[in-house]
């Protein structure tokens, strides 16, 4: 456990107990951790707007502050995914950060957890009836959002098509939706080194 664990709440103990390695992850198991966490965060900035300062603070009222603290450090670890534009930036993401990671990111799905039942809801409908995806708003923005974000911060090693970006987008997507379970901690790390 790391010197951190006074400061966490008995309930944050428990959750960062529930993420726990077998084995040191291999260096490409690594570099899928960190290219699947900034997709996951990518997908919730383009469905609710959140940005670095509501990731900072969620890691503050988590007492995961030691391991993300500010915006430079935050936007270092974002840079390890190894589809990001390059930027000499790069951070190697350890253990302890993809948790710390993996803990805000379902904090924040389940603060929106509404808002990303709505959308996945509608997703469903839409893909039911057969219909295109852009003629709800709801998921219009988002796809918008997405599509524009990926395109922005991924470099040319990353550039899929718009019906493959569209298709990443619903996956990620409905991802949210399990990772803003109760237990979606626990889903959204085992998806991580599965």
């Amino acid at each position: 456990m790391h010197s951190r664990s006074p400061q966490l709440h008995r309930h944050q103990q428990t959750l960062w107990q529930d993420l726990t390695l077998a084995a040191s992850p291999k260096v490409d198991q690594l570099d899928n951790i960190k290219t699947h966490l900034d997709l996951v965060l990518l997908a919730l900035e383009a469905l609710v707007g959140i940005g670095s300062d509501a990731i900072l603070k969620t890691a503050k009222d988590l007492g995961l502050e030691s391991e993300i603290s500010d915006r430079v450090g935050l936007w270092r670890l974002r840079q390890s995914n190894p589809l990001r534009k390059s930027s000499g930036g790069r951070k190697k993401l350890d253990v302890e950060e993809a948790r710390s990671l993996v803990l805000i990111i379902c904090c924040l799905a389940q603060q929106h957890q509404e808002l990303i039942r709505r959308a996945v809801t509608l997703l469903e409908q839409m893909v039911q009836d057969d219909r295109p995806l852009y003629q709800v708003a709801l998921l219009g923005d988002y796809l918008d959002n997405f599509s524009n974000i990926y395109q922005e911060r991924m470099g040319e090693n990353a550039a899929i098509s718009s019906a493959e970006l569209e298709s990443l987008a619903c996956k990620f997507l409905i991802d949210l939706l399990f990772y803003s379970a109760a237990n979606g901690h626990r889903r959204l790390w085992l998806a991580l080194i599965g």
